[in-house]
């Protein structure tokens, strides 16, 4: 166990445990310098990186948590509401209100009445004829979207970095791309015709789409039990599923009846000279290449970071620079992410696995490299009679989406070689 103390620790406790076992990774590798680790070595360091591991998942949760305990508490209801001063407004209102209480069986005529404004028959529809109103078909209240959409992003990191753009319907969009880094300016001499140079401007096409968490059944017992948040159970198991899958194609879609993923269509920076025996083929001079194929234009610190799969985070982890010092920089303070030469590094396991051949790690500005089209309508189903005699209720939700490249310049990958 790394805590006996009952007590839930800080987020800086938290990290000043995790570093504390990072000193101790640091001295195993230290200890070892010029010879391979030994067996009972090898051993006892990734123990360690387990529990470093374990620690930082810890303290994202607790990092999260804090962050929505201090946006709640912020929110003051006055003892006596009054129906027609809201924040969104009574029309408003009254759909989040029937929007739930269609979710727990409990809505009347009036709340359908209100539900109608935000029946979607094309998603009935493409869910092979599923039902009625009655049975499903519903916009989601903006409350509950925003607990979809949240939850997406948990799971897939793809939603948090690149640049996520939301249309109100899902007509084709064609995206423009221009790459204008090899035209420069000129010098002008006196009472001479200033020259042109064209802009030359492509398109990606941004389509949308559709996806579903396919269905999550609940027991009438979980939708009715009033001492369950049931909204927030089912935002999240329906945003989860939406949310691994949009990540694994925004990452390595093929476009081909999908999206285009961010490695499948980004150009290689650097290639891999180290060894699969001691650093997983990731040497420190293929980062520092992978650095350098990155025009500094793009960011800076501030927009630039890494991306990788965490088999690479873990060989990355043991490369240390010319005077051992390990290049991996854990965070000791909230809000400040781990650091590898000096750039915050990203997880995403939809990327390949450390293997010969393999992208496993990208580096560049990735708002600017990759857009994000999202659908605001996400829709639910909701199917009453298909398990009645299990005593559930399923669900579905629907999100059209799409992604592709807008500017291979920004970003690059790494590529490990067939010899590494």
């Amino acid at each position: 166990m790394l805590r006996k103390d009952k007590r839930m620790p800080t987020t800086q406790q938290l990290r000043e445990q995790r570093a504390n076992i990072w000193d101790q990774m640091k001295g195993i590798m230290d200890g070892a310098s010029g010879r391979d680790l030994s067996a009972e070595e090898s051993q006892k360091y990734d123990r360690l990186e387990t529990d470093l591991d374990a620690l930082g998942v810890d303290i994202t949760r607790r990092e999260k948590y804090d962050a929505r305990a201090a946006e709640f508490s912020a929110i003051v209801e006055d003892a006596e509401p009054k129906a027609e001063v809201t924040e969104k407004g009574p029309k408003q209102s009254a759909y989040d209100k029937a929007f739930y209480a269609w979710l727990t069986g409990n809505e009347t005529p009036e709340d359908r009445s209100v539900l109608r404004s935000g029946y979607d028959a094309d998603a009935v529809k493409m869910a092979a004829g599923v039902g009625t109103g009655g049975a499903g078909g519903y916009t989601v209240a903006p409350q509950f979207r925003d607990k979809f959409v949240q939850v997406m992003k948990w799971f897939g990191p793809m939603l948090d970095e690149a640049e996520v753009i939301t249309t109100e319907t899902g007509a084709n969009l064609q995206w423009p791309v221009n790459d204008d880094t090899a035209n420069v300016g000129a010098i002008l001499g006196e009472n001479t015709q200033v020259s042109e140079q064209d802009i030359t401007l492509t398109t990606n096409s941004l389509d949308a789409y559709m996806y579903t968490s396919k269905l999550v059944r609940a027991s009438y017992q979980v939708i009715q039990d009033s001492e369950m948040d049931f909204e927030g159970w089912l935002t999240q198991r329906l945003g989860q599923r939406v949310g691994r899958i949009l990540n694994n194609h925004f990452t390595v879609g093929t476009g081909t009846g999908q999206p285009d993923g961010i490695v499948t269509n980004a150009t290689v920076g650097a290639t891999s000279t180290g060894s699969f025996a001691s650093t997983g083929g990731i040497s420190y001079g293929s980062l520092v290449d992978l650095i350098e194929s990155i025009d500094p234009a793009y960011g800076g610190a501030d927009g630039l970071k890494f991306m990788g799969h965490q088999s690479a985070r873990k060989a990355i982890r043991k490369i240390v620079d010319g005077q051992q010092r390990p290049i991996w920089e854990p965070s000791v303070q909230s809000g400040t992410p781990d650091l590898l030469l000096g750039y915050p590094f990203r997880v995403n396991n939809d990327m390949a696995t450390m293997a010969t051949s393999s992208k496993s790690l990208l580096f560049g500005n990735i708002k600017q490299a990759y857009v994000i089209r999202l659908i605001t309508g996400v829709t639910t189903l909701k199917l009453v009679e298909r398990y009645a005699d299990f005593l559930q209720n399923a669900f579905l939700a629907f999100q059209r989406a799409d992604g592709t490249l807008q500017d291979a310049n920004a970003v690059k990958v790494h590529q490990t070689t067939a010899t590494a």
